[in-house]
């Protein structure tokens, strides 16, 4: 099975829909041009005791695992590239994580458009709209 299989794509997607996550955050790094570094990231999160979910994310094709400290399993996917495929393929089979889906693919389009500061800010605001979608109380605005 792989992600060209309709029913690996919606077991995905439900996976996805309920250990995983989709989100982009904006950090601080001076050395890039506007002073933030972009990371878009799809994630998921499994316990160590899962032994089939290492080849259950090798399937996927693509993406990092790595096993924490606290004995989680953190798979995550945050090439651009990757991501695009990888939302595009499941994004018809997701229930709850719909509009962090749409607006992970709004936002990587946007990116590439960037071409100015104005451009930039109008890119961070799209990425505050994931504080409202997954419940982040801590983020900030910025610039």
């Amino acid at each position: 099975m792989s992600l060209n299989s309709s029913q690996f794509k919606a077991y995905i997607a439900g996976f996805l829909d309920g250990d995983g996550s989709i989100y982009v955050r904006a950090k601080l790094n001076s050395s890039y041009k506007y002073g933030y570094q972009v990371a878009p990231t799809v994630a998921f999160f499994q316990s160590s005791s899962c032994e089939s979910f290492p080849t259950l994310c090798k399937k996927i094709g693509y993406g990092r695992l790595r096993l924490r400290k606290d004995g989680i399993y953190e798979f995550t996917i945050s090439k651009q590239d990757e991501i695009i495929d990888f939302i595009t393929k499941v994004s018809p089979y997701i229930e709850l994580k719909q509009q962090q889906a749409k607006l992970i693919l709004e936002i990587l389009k946007l990116k590439k458009e960037v071409q100015n500061e104005q451009d930039f800010k109008q890119l961070l605001n799209r990425i505050d709209t994931f504080r409202d979608l997954n419940y982040s109380k801590k983020r900030k605005r910025r610039m």
